[in-house]
């Protein structure tokens, strides 16, 4: 199974793009995105790779319900 995560570019150099995830920063490339990326665009990120632009409300809506899966698994992790 595969999971690419939304995240927000903050920063492009060539084609490697910052990238901004909850908080976390990290480096990935553009070169399997099949557009042009700009600064604040938001971009599904799979194996360090942008692979698609998606709309800020779709990567919001994504984002807030990893959020609930990971809160959801620490609130298990609790009771055990």
């Amino acid at each position: 199974m595969c999971l690419a995560i939304p995240s927000k570019i903050v920063e492009i150099n060539n084609m490697m793009a910052t990238v901004d995830v909850m908080g976390a920063r990290r480096q990935v490339s553009l070169m399997l995105l099949p557009e042009e990326a700009k600064v604040g665009d938001y971009v599904l990120v799979h194996a360090g790779f942008a692979i698609q632009k998606v709309q800020e409300d779709v990567a919001q809506d994504s984002l807030n319900l990893l959020q609930e899966v990971l809160q959801k698994l620490q609130d298990e992790d609790a009771y055990d």
